[in-house]
């Protein structure tokens, strides 16, 4: 228990970090494409955190949007600055970050759905991509005794996009 990290997804996500603004038992967290609720935009957290982004918008209006992107700007700025890190899967798909991605084997759905431009990655390969990222970001901050920030560079993962 003392190396406890947390993550979730969307409103999970959300949770993750109002988790780790307020719990120290929290090592380290990820927010898997979640807007923030709670006070932990005012209050910020003090412990490693990763934010993992969609690279393409979902179904909220453009002022919602962008008061979310502004609320995890904001969190992200005051994270310390060895333990923060900001990332788009480019092409990703907010609700393909569960097994839903993986489980959508229809090559006529998989066309229909890029062709409509819902879907710009295939879902297992997204997937794949997340859980990289997940294990690279927990890995340097839960299983090392000498604490190494994840690497910006992911030449395996041209998806991946580190945002400053």
């Amino acid at each position: 228990m003392t190396r406890m990290g947390v993550f979730g997804h969307s409103f999970g996500g959300a949770q993750a970090a109002q988790f780790c603004s307020q719990d120290s038992s929290c090592k380290a967290g990820v927010d898997v494409d979640g807007a923030l609720h709670g006070n932990v935009i005012q209050l910020g957290i003090h412990t490693p955190f990763m934010f993992l982004l969609s690279g393409q918008g979902d179904f909220s209006s453009d002022a919602e949007v962008r008061r979310i992107k502004a609320d995890i700007q904001s969190v992200y700025d005051r994270l310390p600055a060895d333990g923060r890190l900001q990332i788009v899967i480019r092409g990703a798909n907010h609700f393909l970050f569960s097994d839903d991605g993986a489980l959508l084997k229809s090559h006529i759905l998989m066309r229909t759905l890029q062709w409509l431009g819902i879907l710009h990655i295939d879902g297992r390969r997204q997937l794949a991509v997340t859980s990289f990222c997940l294990r690279t970001f927990f890995d340097a901050y839960l299983k090392r005794t000498d604490v190494v920030p994840p690497k910006p560079a992911f030449p395996l993962c041209p998806e991946i996009h580190v945002l400053e």
